[in-house]
């Protein structure tokens, strides 16, 4: 069933003049990724737009992240470009299950579509973006860690920063980070794992520190849940100035291993609980339309 509706959107997307299936040779294989561009796009033809990466979780397609986090409709309404990447065997080289530096090239994979996107779209270079769930938030940290030219900010839902990235960053270029982390998560946990990945909490504290950022954490602002949602938010942000790159922490309480404010998505695992207090993807639209190269 699963392989079926992935086919289905697909067969879709092939006619689609606002999402479009595209791959390219990147080493020995040919990769693929769906381009999704807002109506905005083909009306204003001199106007260059934002892009958004939004990788898929493991064991996901490109297909099924589009539809869980339903970011095209965000990118209609705020005008940017989403582009939904597929991993090879559904996953992202992060350091777990596969080498660091000679497992799949996904770091080379992204830069691959970096250069086709700027020859075949109208792209801001200035506000490029990544997000991505669990193994594809893992991903996105990686990203942030090793592209900081390329990307302004990234947001990780459901995945703190990998203990592998942390040991190969390098670059001191500052990026803007948002954490959106279930207290419930049962997939992969608030306080972290050893030799595995940091806790929620140390990963604010970790890119805190990386963008520069002094002073007093400040006190986090709370979100109640709607009637009948047992969740609550909780929001911590700094910036470091005007021109600076902010890190934030959103902690869903009771939260699990989902999508926040999507439909409910079952893929066979305790994902847990997904809090209405808050839209995913219009906190990370508004986190990432703050920050620019």
């Amino acid at each position: 069933m699963k392989i079926a509706i992935s086919l289905l959107i697909l067969s879709c997307l092939c006619t689609s003049a606002l999402a479009q299936v595209q791959s390219l040779q990147h080493k020995d294989d040919k990769r693929r990724y769906i381009v999704y561009t807002p109506a905005a796009y083909h009306s204003q033809p001199q106007q260059a737009f934002p892009v958004v990466f939004n990788f898929h979780g493991g064991g996901m397609s490109m297909a099924e992240q589009m539809l869980y986090t339903q970011m095209n409709k965000t990118a209609e309404q705020q005008q940017f470009i989403v582009l939904y990447p597929q991993g090879i065997k559904q996953d992202w080289n992060v350091g777990f299950g596969m080498d660091y530096l000679t497992g799949t090239d996904d770091i080379g994979f992204t830069q691959a579509m970096l250069s086709k996107l700027k020859q075949d779209y109208r792209i801001d270079d200035k506000r490029i973006y990544a997000t991505g769930l669990s193994r594809g938030g893992f991903f996105a940290l990686r990203l942030a860690a090793e592209l900081p030219q390329h990307f302004a900010a990234v947001a990780s839902v459901g995945a703190p920063m990998p203990e592998p990235v942390v040991q190969h960053h390098r670059k001191a270029d500052k990026v803007g980070m948002l954490l959106i982390q279930g207290t419930a998560d049962k997939v992969v946990l608030y306080e972290g794992k050893a030799a595995s990945y940091l806790s929620a909490e140390d990963t604010f504290r970790y890119w805190r520190k990386h963008n520069g950022i002094d002073g007093a954490t400040p006190q986090p602002r709370l979100i109640a849940g709607a009637a009948g949602d047992a969740t609550q938010v909780s929001w911590l942000e700094q910036g470091a100035g005007a021109a600076g790159a902010s890190v934030a922490l959103i902690t869903v309480k009771d939260g699990g291993h989902t999508w926040a404010g999507a439909d409910a998505f079952n893929i066979g695992l305790p994902i847990g609980k997904t809090t209405r207090a808050i839209d995913a993807n219009e906190v990370i639209w508004e986190f990432f339309s703050r920050h620019r190269r």
